[in-house]
């Protein structure tokens, strides 16, 4: 399944055969067309021609093309050839949709051949009626083996591990355990290092396998171990696993009970996994729009953005009632309602900077308590500097425009004083919500940006109203 290339079988000849992909990276439309004409003739062998030995990451982004209607004769046309690893490469909707559509003896044949990471990935956003009917048409070793790691919180460490690892006890030798290893059938398809437990299965260290190779054969294990090897609770939040793994550029740590029981692996493929869905779900958090996939319906997304856009809605009457104050005022000078949206937008501008990068830093623990104060002071030069620069391109554009320099210096003081509150709301809000245990990037944005309109129309109607027509 290593292959990027499709490549018919020689009993085939496929002359012409259009490439996977173009030249920038995308799925190829002949290449579709081809495999869309086999699926619609039902020509299992040239859907197996043309698929069969792909990566599962070429196979799940030709799943995710295809149509809702498509993909299933797809994946039973391949028939044993359809490594169901590619489900672990689509769109949550998308996997989910294949499954509860496919046979539960069809998803069962096809995860007991994963490894257990990548199976509990599979049936873990499914109903627990579906997942039971899955698990029943296991083998009962495999069933246990899921069933353990799914009861696990979702985003932990037990969730992501691989129950499938080496572990020897410490009184063997370095040569004991390579005969092993070489005589072993049913070996994990992946590892990088060997476990060292005692007799009650609790973790005593790891040897990296570059290290058992360089050993002598007398060497006893216990001897070559690292002890101070980094582990994880199956219960840690997945997240700060991956925290450790960059920390410490682990390629894999053993995952343990909390009697120190040895219950699994975790590996830096699953870890990067973890990193990228946490990136993403900290960007769909700040636009507000949960966690939304491409593949989902016209309702449900419809249904995930509506409630955000309604709480924007209700701060930006706020920020209007703020205008209604000075309603007198706009009506004297026009230039006002002009000049208006670019005080607000700079502030709201401003404060999405600061507080991107506050959230991501409370995300990846960077901002604490040692270094909060220091980086709001930070913040608050920038927006100083950032306010007085762009305060005197606008107040000389605005003099110049309105021929009004009383004016000009207005909206430049304005300008100041917004910049400076969007550094100060866009680092305090998300500390506030961290502090209150609400996710900062989910609530933030709504009330950073409610902050910086109010204020920012507040600082200039009001100067100007005093200066300007007082």
């Amino acid at each position: 399944m290593a292959e990027t290339e499709p490549n018919a079988p020689e009993t085939l000849s496929f002359d012409g055969m259009p490439p996977l992909r173009t030249e920038d990276g995308d799925l190829d439309p002949l290449f579709l067309d081809a495999i869309r004409a086999a699926i619609e003739a039902a020509d299992a062998r040239t859907v197996e021609a043309l698929a069969a030995d792909l990566h599962e990451a070429d196979v799940g982004d030709i799943i995710e093309a295809l149509s809702a209607d498509e993909r299933v004769p797809f994946i039973q046309l391949l028939g044993e050839h359809f490594d169901f690893t590619a489900l672990t490469e689509v769109d949550e909707t998308v996997r989910v949709q294949l499954i509860e559509e496919l046979s539960p003896e069809e998803v069962a044949e096809g995860v007991r051949e994963l490894d257990s990471d990548d199976a509990v990935y599979i049936l873990e956003d499914l109903d627990d009626e579906d997942q039971e009917e899955i698990l029943a048409k296991l083998p009962a070793v495999d069933r246990m083996a899921l069933r353990r790691s799914l009861d696990f919180p979702e985003e932990t460490a037990g969730r992501r591990m691989q129950t499938d690892f080496i572990a020897v006890p410490p009184f063997w030798t370095a040569g004991q355990t390579i005969d092993y290893l070489r005589d072993q059938k049913d070996l994990p398809e992946e590892f990088y290092e060997v476990f060292v437990i005692d007799p009650g299965f609790r973790f005593l260290g790891a040897v990296a396998l570059n290290r058992l190779l360089r050993a002598p054969r007398p060497t006893r294990m216990a001897d070559i171990m690292n002890d101070e090897r980094q582990r994880v609770l199956a219960t840690d939040d997945q997240e700060d696993v991956a925290r450790m793994f960059e920390r410490y550029n682990l390629v894999s740590a053993a995952v343990v009970d909390e009697a120190e029981r040895l219950v699994g692996v975790i590996t830096v493929d699953d870890v990067v996994d973890v990193i990228q869905a946490e990136a993403e779900e900290d960007i769909r958090a700040l636009a507000g729009v949960g966690d939304e996939e491409i593949s989902d319906s016209v309702f449900y997304t419809l249904r995930t953005r509506w409630v955000w856009l309604l709480f924007n809605l209700l701060t930006a009457f706020l920020a209007s009632s703020v205008i209604g104050m000075f309603s007198g005022s706009i009506s004297k000078m026009v230039a006002l309602a002009v000049l208006m949206p670019i005080v607000a937008s700079m502030g709201g501008n401003a404060a999405t900077q600061t507080m991107t990068v506050t959230v991501r830093a409370l995300a990846t623990r960077d901002l604490d308590a040692h270094n909060v104060w220091r980086i709001f002071g930070r913040e608050l030069s920038v927006g100083l500097l950032n306010g007085g620069s762009f305060a005197l391109i606008v107040g000389l554009a605005a003099a110049l425009w309105f021929q009004d320099p009383l004016l000009g210096g207005v909206i430049g003081a304005a300008m100041i004083v917004n910049l400076l509150s969007a550094a100060t709301a866009g680092i305090l809000i998300p500390l506030a919500f961290e502090r209150l245990d609400i996710d900062p990037a989910v609530a933030s944005g709504v009330f950073v940006t409610m902050v910086t309109d109010v204020v920012g129309f507040l600082a200039f109607l009001g100067l100007a109203s005093w200066i300007l027509l007082g």
